[in-house]
């Protein structure tokens, strides 16, 4: 969004009116359902979800005039220091957090709260410039207006586990990578899992043991851009949730164990226009369509950048690297799992429906609207520009000696937050996207992180941020 520019209507005195009372049966229903308490979340800059929880005899008044709330959430780090931008920072000011009930849930992991996420506003019923919930509505919307659906579901990757006497993660369970093994020892907790999150009203499409001590994955069924980052928020905390019920901890962080395969948050996305999805029955290599190809393109062009956003901490770093299906060099492959962009075509005749880009170089510790954002208006720069996408990689980068990369214009991403952090200031395309005040306060918690975790080791990184995602 350029300086200056609305974030979005603003709320009139009678619209908060409205929303009170299209609140009324939304109470009754949760009052019927045994619900005490609801709990208002969004998403800061540091990738924490953060939360106010009001009674519900407040939430009719909540739905519409919103709870306060300071704006220098924007940037607090991610061990809750606090630093400054041009924009936000300081203890003046106030926001209103207005929740979303239309994504209003009753939680099946926490007997008596129900959860809804929130928009911020100003006081005076301003869209408030920095809501990362708002940025990715509002770039959802420019690609509406050219007539693109976008549908998107982020995977979740966690372990599970407590830190031992010694500090070092202990993993709940002992059985191999995959294993049916782990999957036994885990039985009651996994299927408590999925059962929680489909009483919720989550498609889950699988679960499965993954690669790390402890670690499990679930998919689910994509959504809207604004859609799946909520189901990503939802889904953590009720993964949260059910964990805490069988005395278990659960981390989405991006490093668990220094040097150890990490959690990964890869994003899956297609595009489609009139019900047709552009990256199947195209001309293009794999059936891509040529508005996919620029698409796509755009997205691989903005990698290094985009890196930043999608993998934003000290700790994600640990996780990016090379042969660990982590995604770690800016290119793309028909099913490459080393590729950052990887394309899905789906089995011999669903390729219409399944068809999607997988973005692998992403993790949990990102902010999942500000993902899903930065990747649609990467992709409409794409578009803007009639990119396209280069020769593809069917093998593992790492393989190829340094010459044939360079030949074939392939790049490392970012080794560092420092080194993402470089790429993401000179996006003019993201800068323009988020708007100034969104864009600084982002980038001055990545710096102010850079400066809190200097000189500190892998194994203090992993110590000191395990349990915070």
């Amino acid at each position: 969004m350029p300086a200056g520019e609305s974030a979005g209507p603003a709320l009139s005195a009678e619209d908060r009116a409205g929303r009170s009372r299209r609140a009324t049966a939304d109470i009754e229903r949760l009052r019927a359902g045994d619900v005490a308490m609801a709990a208002l979340t969004w998403v800061d800059n540091a990738g924490i979800t953060r939360v106010k929880a009001v009674p519900l005899s407040r939430l009719e008044r909540a739905a519409g005039w919103g709870v306060g709330m300071s704006p220098v959430f924007d940037v607090y780090l991610v061990n809750d220091d606090m630093t400054a931008s041009k924009y936000i920072g300081g203890p003046g000011g106030d926001l209103r957090l207005i929740p979303d009930l239309g994504r209003l849930t009753v939680l099946a992991g926490q007997p008596g709260w129900a959860w809804a996420p929130v928009d911020r506003y100003t006081q005076d019923g301003e869209v408030y410039p920095a809501c990362q919930r708002s940025f990715a509505r509002r770039i959802t919307g420019l690609a509406a207006a050219r007539g693109l659906e976008l549908r998107m579901a982020i995977e979740i990757e966690w372990a599970v586990g407590a830190d031992g006497d010694d500090g070092t993660f202990v993993p709940a369970c002992q059985g191999p990578a995959y294993g049916m093994t782990r999957l036994i020892e885990l039985s009651d907790y996994a299927r408590d899992v999925v059962t929680a999150l489909e009483r919720q009203g989550v498609a889950v499409e699988q679960f499965h043991p993954e690669y790390a001590a402890g670690q499990l994955e679930l998919s689910v069924a994509p959504s809207d851009p604004v859609s799946a980052a909520d189901d990503s928020v939802l889904v953590r905390q009720t993964i949260r949730a059910v964990s805490a019920r069988h005395g278990l901890a659960a981390t989405f962080a991006p490093s668990v164990v220094a040097g150890a395969v990490g959690n990964g948050g890869h994003v899956h996305l297609s595009l489609w226009r009139d019900g047709q999805n552009l990256l199947a029955g195209g001309p293009g290599r794999y059936g891509i369509s040529r508005d996919g190809e620029a698409f796509a393109g755009g997205i691989l062009a903005a990698l290094p950048e985009l890196t930043g956003v999608g993998s934003p901490s000290v700790a994600s770093y640990l996780r990016l690297v090379p042969s660990h299906w982590a995604g770690v060099f800016a290119c793309w492959g028909w099913e490459n799992r080393e590729a950052a962009l990887r394309l899905v075509t789906g089995s011999d005749g669903e390729q219409a429906v399944r068809a999607n880009l997988e973005v692998k170089c992403f993790d949990l510790s990102a902010n999942p609207y500000l993902v899903t954002g930065a990747l649609i208006a990467a992709g409409l720069a794409g578009l803007d520009e009639g990119a396209g996408l280069p020769g593809e990689i069917l093998t593992d980068p790492a393989g190829l000696p340094p010459g044939e990369l360079d030949r074939r214009g392939i790049r490392r991403l970012p080794r560092s937050l420092p080194e993402a952090v470089a790429a993401l200031e000179g996006s003019a395309v993201l800068r323009a996207a988020m708007g100034n005040p969104l864009f600084e306060a982002f980038l001055a918690v990545r710096r102010a992180e850079v400066d809190l975790f200097a000189g500190v080791s892998p194994d203090g990184i992993t110590a000191r941020t395990r349990w915070r995602w």
